[in-house]
């Protein structure tokens, strides 16, 4: 630990009953995005961190959008430019007569695994958000001022789609462009282990119906002469794996990377329980391709899933009925290089080549976004291991997610800069759901881990 370390450190111990006042105050007010009737506390939100920042010293204001505003703030200090993006909106509380307290009126709860924050936003992502900015309030209150250059990015939509980030970093490219982006909307590998994910799938979405007959037939009149649609759908959706659980689309797997012998030991390290991973949910044997580990296949492999079927007479009782068409939601998970709109080509190749006549098929797009890659040989990544290592009973890893997190792409494609993506949630956190929490744990943790980031890659940049 460095001699300007220790005192930081000393400060967060000391601050963290004022520390968690702040956390809750932020807590205690509705910023719920999706919803217009909360315009008015969205902007609230945005609000109260610009006079926080403020008070920091940070050059802070509340950005025009043409939906909710976003916060900007600038701070000088003495090393590299780092941007730090996290956002201020939340989930909607929905159903509220699950929740055991008011979701806005926040509270800290004695739990049997400890103490927890209680609330709407508490881990996604305000609890996550304020880690850093209290590692920062500590750096200034001990020394004056930052061991790196800070811009402050708060979003108020990311619950809500993004509609305007993506407008507003073209606008303000200029300006929000550092060295390194650092994100806070991840979480922990398991309570005692830290992580870097430095892995996120993309994403395509295609939604296909297949068409037969002009309508709906009846099925003793008609069936065994008359195509079927909905048989031809089970068919084709059928053909997308083969015996070995690889995806069948022609040059799907293009761009696809296998894991460095490094990266394949760090993972084999964190010593994953497959077994209960499967278990918890009422399975037991991995359902893709074979060989792989369900590390592997839900961080850096490719997937395509149904996740959803629909034709015919689907009520109460029967029906018999031959259906007019039937129709499904195939949604796929990239890595890699893999380009999203060629596999969109591919598979409605794929359908089109397998229909019978007197069928045609119709398309519906649901987003195509790339995967992101993270560039680990970045020294950063490596000092912030090290120094996430030195805070947690466990060595930080890098790891990969099975999710997508389009903000990291988006700074990497629009403002050429890498991104480390660190947080300090843990799998039973509840975000998106009654009763989220966040534990108190993580919150002193990753206020601490921060300041040891920041030490970390001040002397590295």
């Amino acid at each position: 630990m460095t001699d300007r370390l220790a005192p930081v450190l000393d400060r967060i111990d000391c601050d963290m009953d004022a520390a968690l006042d702040r956390l809750l105050a932020l807590l205690r007010i509705p910023s719920i995005s999706t919803d217009p009737a909360y315009k008015a506390e969205c902007d609230r939100a945005a609000d109260w961190l610009v006079a926080d920042l403020a008070a920091m010293g940070v050059n802070a204001e509340k950005r025009a959008t043409d939906g909710h505003p976003m916060v900007v703030g600038h701070l000088r200090g003495r090393g590299p430019h780092l941007l730090f993006y996290g956002h201020y909106d939340v989930q909607p509380v929905d159903p509220l007569n699950l929740w055991h307290r008011d979701p806005f009126d926040p509270a800290i709860e004695d739990t049997p695994a400890g103490r927890v924050i209680r609330g709407r936003g508490a881990a996604d992502d305000k609890g996550q958000l304020m880690t850093f900015v209290e590692a920062c309030r500590a750096w200034i209150a001990v020394h004056g001022s930052l061991p790196v250059n800070i811009t402050f990015l708060l979003e108020g939509e990311e619950e809500s789609g993004s509609p305007s980030l993506v407008p507003f970093l073209r606008d303000n490219a200029a300006e929000l462009t550092a060295d390194l982006a650092l994100i806070c909307d991840t979480g922990m590998f398991d309570p005692q282990t830290p992580a870097i994910t430095t892995m996120l799938r993309g994403l395509l979405g295609e939604e296909v119906t297949i068409h037969g007959p002009s309508k709906d037939l009846h099925s003793g009149m008609f069936g065994g002469a008359a195509m079927n649609p909905a048989r031809v759908l089970a068919r084709i959706l059928a053909d997308l794996h083969d015996d070995q659980g690889r995806v069948t689309v022609p040059g799907f797997y293009d761009g696809v990377p296998e894991l460095s012998p490094e990266l394949r030991a760090q993972w084999e390290g964190l010593d994953f329980d497959h077994a209960a991973f499967l278990g918890g949910v009422g399975l037991s044997e991995p359902a893709g391709e074979a060989g792989r580990s369900a590390l592997e296949m839900i961080w850096s492999r490719p997937t395509c899933e149904i996740n959803g079927m629909w034709s015919g007479y689907t009520g109460a009782g029967f029906k018999t009925v031959l259906p007019a068409q039937a129709s499904a939601k195939v949604s796929f998970r990239l890595v890699g290089d893999q380009d999203p709109l060629a596999i969109r080509e591919s598979f409605r190749a794929f359908v089109q080549e397998r229909l019978p006549a007197d069928c045609r098929a119709e398309f519906a797009p649901h987003g195509a976004s790339r995967a992101s890659v993270m560039a680990t040989d970045h020294p950063a990544f490596e000092a912030a291991r090290q120094a996430l290592s030195d805070e947690w009973p466990r060595a930080a890893a890098f790891i990969g997610s099975g999710g997508s997190i389009p903000i990291a792409g988006y700074f990497k494609g629009m403002l050429g800069m890498e991104s480390m993506l660190i947080g300090f949630g843990r799998d039973d956190d509840q975000i998106h759901s009654p009763n989220e929490k966040y534990d108190l744990e993580s919150f002193h943790g990753g206020i601490r881990s921060w300041a040891r980031i920041l030490d970390a890659v001040s002397k590295d940049g």
